[in-house]
């Protein structure tokens, strides 16, 4: 069992700053077993960025209803996530389908109202993560789900994209709409491990039971950027690997051109 302020040691050992902006992916099954289960993990990750700093989480819905930030729960997103957006003095965005919570200084700033799409660009929470300085904290979980990977792809401006109905509501009438984002697998995004490894830009350790990866999120940028411009596809499986979601990823190039 180990206790939050274990956590925290552990969280600064491997480099969270204090006062700064930390962006969490995390897996509480691959953390526990926590003193305190997962509210536990949430007390140690706002002690490690201390009162001057700003915790962000992902809390993304499937958009298949009309979506309030009070009320509506996170799909895919894990225990941690979901009751990190309930608690007191937590802000959520109210992008219909790509919310972020935040808690900090600078949670209001970060969560302030966004376009539809692209749901992860730079006028996001998590392209605002990205212009404040902010650090990426993969905790238990990789690459693949790292949300900083689609802002990249959103400033290489690559030349996929998908689009998912979503419910919204304007002047009280719902309606669905269709946000077109740079969905496929995810898969790929792994590649950015070595990538960043190779060039001393990734710090990992343990952090409860589970492996770690600390990253600033202006060098995952820089360097997905830097692959995607010599590669504009290099996120998407080869279409000998029978992926569905590249697969739909690739075929959004050729409606793009349309018939030959």
């Amino acid at each position: 069992m180990t206790t939050p302020a274990r956590l925290v040691e552990q969280l600064r050992a491997l480099g969270v700053r204090q006062g700064g902006v930390l962006l969490v992916h995390t897996s509480f099954k691959a953390v526990r077993p926590v003193e305190g289960g997962p509210l536990g993990l949430i007390a140690a990750l706002r002690a490690a960025v201390g009162p001057r700093g700003t915790l962000v989480m992902p809390t993304m819905t499937d958009g298949e209803t009309v979506f309030d930030p009070r009320s509506t729960p996170t799909v895919s997103m894990g225990i941690t996530a979901e009751l990190f957006w309930r608690q007191p003095g937590v802000v959520r965005s109210t992008h219909p389908g790509g919310s972020f919570a935040a808690e900090g200084p600078l949670a209001e700033e970060l969560c302030r109202p966004q376009p539809l799409s692209p749901p992860h660009g730079l006028d996001s929470p998590v392209g605002r993560v990205y212009e404040r300085d902010g650090q990426v904290l993969l905790l238990g979980v990789t690459h693949s789900e790292d949300t900083t990977l689609h802002l990249a792809e959103s400033i290489a401006r690559v030349p996929y994209s998908v689009s998912h109905p979503c419910v919204v509501k304007a002047d009280g009438v719902a309606s669905t709409v269709m946000i077109a984002e740079t969905d496929h697998c995810c898969t790929r995004f792994n590649l950015a491990d070595d990538w960043l490894r190779a060039r001393g830009l990734q710090r990992m350790g343990p952090v409860g039971s589970a492996t770690a990866r600390l990253c600033n999120a202006r060098d995952v940028v820089a360097i997905a950027v830097e692959h995607l411009a010599a590669d504009p596809l290099v996120f998407l499986c080869p279409p000998s690997a029978g992926c569905e979601e590249c697969d739909l990823a690739r075929a959004s190039l050729q409606a793009e051109r349309g018939p030959e």
